[in-house]
């Protein structure tokens, strides 16, 4: 085996293109995850190809990131946005695509990285293919996420299915949090082996303009009090809880502000949230002080998280959230639901204040707390910064990333059959 052969690596990410804009449909913590760990494991030496699939016929079918690492999209089914629910009839087609550019480019990868289920399973497909070592994260439970709504979608037996099979067969799970490494194995399986490596930010982007300056450039007053929510327009991200806490507030009626930043397309399921969203804060007469922004930006979001006094990740449910650790990059305290992964990023009375998921008045009581305290809020929002830069960095990640598979390299090669397990050096 040669050391160029062992420094290819695959990071496959089916439903969240790592090179789309962030804040368009699909595209949340998961493209972030991906591109800025494929980007770090490229700056330490691997050659990264980060595979997604093709989602419009206009896009680009290879993007280079940086010298080593570039996103290739796959053509698996129509060239057209799919919700993520509806693509696992077309994951067989992404692995046929992957094996050919694999032959056709004469680079065979050893390891797989494989991120949420319909990915897990390509990376499964591959292993049996191929010998591949395969390394997993789940970014989403179906186990964690069907308990949190109504209507199961018909997808939900199969995906329980892959994510216990991917559980028990891969040679590692990447848990983010040990919030999430319990839940696995509560919920999923007690077979496999899980290392806990969290999310990351670009501590860099963040934290780089104070307060003021943040307000000067987006006109708001010195003296506001601005709370704000960054995220898709998602109906389990919980945005209802945190406008009705908001029109609860001791502080409505002082010059209170509410900023629901986030990207929405109009006839897509998340333009219908940002339409029910919208017609909460009418009905709770709140035009007035709420600001929907839109899709923020690369450049945007760093202004609007320094701007903020608090920032409020209401989630039903987060196996990690990103936004809390860009918020707290920022230094500026969090207000999280009291679930997941949050409950690792968030330290309560440290770093900002955790409440139990859909409960309007314990959110509303921790807005009040910390707005009405400034002293307290800025003292927070170092301790956030300084939480971050110990244990967030997108390098810190990518180089506990790199050691594992550098582990796993060493490792004997184990090729799985029904009957027969053939262990090959």
């Amino acid at each position: 085996m040669n050391s160029a052969s062992q420094k290819h690596i695959a990071l496959i990410s089916v439903h969240g293109d790592p090179a789309v804009e962030i804040g368009k449909e699909e595209a949340g913590g998961q493209n972030v995850y991906v591109r800025h760990v494929g980007e770090a494991l490229a700056e330490l030496g691997w050659q990264v190809d980060m595979f997604t699939r093709k989602a419009s016929a206009d896009q680009a079918s290879i993007v280079e990131h940086t010298p080593n690492c570039r996103t290739i999209r796959i053509t698996a089914g129509p060239e057209e946005f799919i919700p993520r629910d509806n693509l696992f009839k077309h994951a067989p087609e992404f692995v046929q695509q992957m094996l050919k550019f694999q032959q056709k480019s004469g680079v065979e990868y050893e390891i797989v990285h494989t991120n949420y289920w319909l990915s897990a399973w390509v990376g499964m497909e591959l292993k049996k293919i191929q010998g591949c070592k395969q390394v997993h994260t789940y970014h989403s439970l179906g186990a964690v996420k069907y308990k949190s709504i109504s209507t199961i979608p018909l997808i939900a037996k199969t995906r329980l299915s892959v994510e216990k099979e991917v559980l028990e067969t891969a040679q590692r799970i990447v848990a983010t949090s040990p919030q999430e490494q319990e839940h696995m194995r509560l919920l999923v399986s007690t077979k496999g082996n899980i290392d806990i490596i969290p999310c990351g930010t670009d501590i860099h982007r963040f934290g780089k303009i104070d307060q003021q300056q943040a307000r000067q450039q987006l006109g708001i007053n010195a003296d506001t009090k601005v709370i704000l929510y960054v995220g898709r327009f998602d109906f389990r991200k919980g945005i209802e809880t945190l406008v009705r806490a908001v029109a609860q507030s001791q502080l409505r009626g002082t010059d209170l502000r509410l900023i629901i930043g986030g990207g929405s397309r109009p006839g897509q399921s998340d333009g219908k949230e940002r339409d029910r969203i919208e017609g909460i804060v009418n009905e709770l007469g709140m035009q007035d002080m709420t600001v929907f922004p839109g899709r923020l930006g690369d450049d945007d979001l760093p202004i609007y998280y320094a701007a903020a006094d608090v920032c409020v990740v209401p989630s039903h449910y987060e196996p990690f959230g990103l936004v809390a650790i860009e918020a707290m990059a920022s230094g500026t305290p969090v207000i999280a639901s009291d679930v997941g992964g949050l409950q690792y990023t968030v330290v309560p009375e440290e770093t900002g204040l955790l409440a139990p998921p859909k409960d309007n008045d314990a959110f509303a009581t921790a807005i009040d707390r910390i707005l009405s305290n400034p002293e307290w809020r800025n003292q927070l929002g170092r301790a956030a910064r300084k939480r971050v830069e110990d244990k967030f960095s997108w390098d810190g990640v990518a180089a506990q990333l790199s050691k594992l598979y550098v582990k796993l390299l060493e490792e004997p090669v184990v090729v799985s059959t029904k009957d027969e397990a053939v262990a090959t050096a």
